[in-house]
């Protein structure tokens, strides 16, 4: 058996695409989907073991694991992919056309992560039959699109010594060898009402307070490594009534976890100057979701995916991104875990598809990095 894909392998590949893609899973409604990745591992004759991270995350399953056993002394991976996507606009019926899967209708494929799925089922296949080069943990998580919630309550024990996701939509090649802290920001602003023709200098304006505090922050890029944006603003209750509330959700991201707390800062400094300016109260909570990391290139799983990429002739590019993955919180628990460019395009968007050659070299990579996982660590 060879590191690549066979033409039976390739076939059922996407047979599993397009059945994963039409069972609807969006977060917290994952357990379809994770039925059927559940009876398709024990098809391959794995035990699956469901965790208890359903209390916690308010999903309808818990987060999936199963097991395949290595040589002696070889070290142990993990592969990771998650179960849920972002909310659907439309019903999933996937379009083959021209080397192409993406969604008949006006709406995500679900390909972030479905494809990745895929991938793991097949593996799954391989090695339960022929033996794997390593030992495998498969892990199927829920709730990843709000904020890695499903990773994040993992009770599984996990035995793995560095690991791999597949879940950047970026072309194949690309190692995210770097990913942002992610700081969520509400503002929650208090003035006084009162009628806006007869009287309104008894009002105190909480949109227009929350209105100076934005246009007193910076926002959008603020570095090569830093980000800030305004995401959500509600509040008020008529045209002829000065606003006494408004809500406001923000967000500040960055490599480097410090920036990242400075970004904070300025927002959170924003409102509390310009509500005093306007007579008007403020609340803000701030929420760190997800930690800062960055993978040295001497890290198992970076040598392992970069010898797999060269075997295939694709030139790996270590890169940086702005987006979080399951492996924020498996590095941040102390495991090593990088993500690896699926090949997808335009996740999130009604547009999203992936290439059949795309998803079939996706799985020629993942057999190699295995395979070049028993000399990385």
């Amino acid at each position: 058996m060879t590191d690549r894909a066979t033409a039976d392998e390739r076939e059922r590949l996407a047979d599993d695409f397009v059945r994963l893609c039409e069972v609807e899973s969006p977060s917290r409604k994952e357990r379809a989907v994770a039925d059927l990745v559940a009876a398709e591992l024990r098809a391959a004759g794995l035990q699956v073991g469901e965790d208890a991270s359903a209390t916690r995350t308010g999903s309808d399953t818990g987060n999936l694991l199963a097991r395949i056993a290595g040589p002696p002394g070889a070290p142990t991976v993990l592969l990771c992919a998650h179960l849920d996507t972002v909310p659907l606009t439309a019903p999933v019926e996937v379009l083959r056309d021209s080397g192409r899967f993406a969604n008949r209708n006006d709406g995500i494929l679900g390909a972030d992560n479905k494809a990745a799925v895929a991938v793991l089922l097949a593996i799954a296949r391989r090695y339960a039959a022929d033996g794997a080069p390593v030992g495998i943990e498969l892990l199927f998580t829920t709730c990843e699109e709000i904020a890695l919630l499903g990773a994040k309550e993992l009770t599984h024990e996990l035995q793995a010594d560095f690991g791999f996701v597949f879940d950047h939509a970026t072309p194949l090649g690309e190692l995210i060898v770097a990913a942002p802290s992610y700081y969520r920001v509400e503002a929650h602003v208090h003035g006084a009402a009162a009628h806006a023709g007869i009287r309104p200098e008894a009002g105190h304006n909480a949109i227009a307070a929350a209105a100076e505090a934005i246009a007193s922050m910076s926002l959008g890029r603020l570095d090569d490594e830093t980000t800030a944006n305004v995401g959500t603003i509600r509040g008020g209750t008529a045209a002829n009534v000065v606003a006494e509330r408004c809500e406001v959700t923000l967000e500040a991201r960055s490599l480097d976890d410090a920036k990242a707390g400075e970004a904070v800062s300025g927002i959170v400094d924003a409102f509390t100057e310009a509500a005093a300016d306007m007579e008007c109260d403020v609340e803000t909570t701030v929420e760190r979701l997800f930690r800062a990391y960055r993978l040295p290139s001497s890290s198992p799983p970076v040598l392992a995916a970069s010898a797999a990429l060269e075997a295939l002739g694709i030139e790996p590019e270590p890169i940086p991104t702005g987006g979080g993955s399951d492996a924020n919180v498996f590095v941040a628990g102390g495991l090593p875990v990088l993500n690896v460019a699926n090949g997808t395009e335009r996740n999130h968007q009604p547009d999203e598809s992936v290439t059949v050659a795309a998803l079939e070299t996706s799985l020629d990579i993942a057999l190699g990095l295995l395979a070049e996982s028993a000399n990385a660590a």
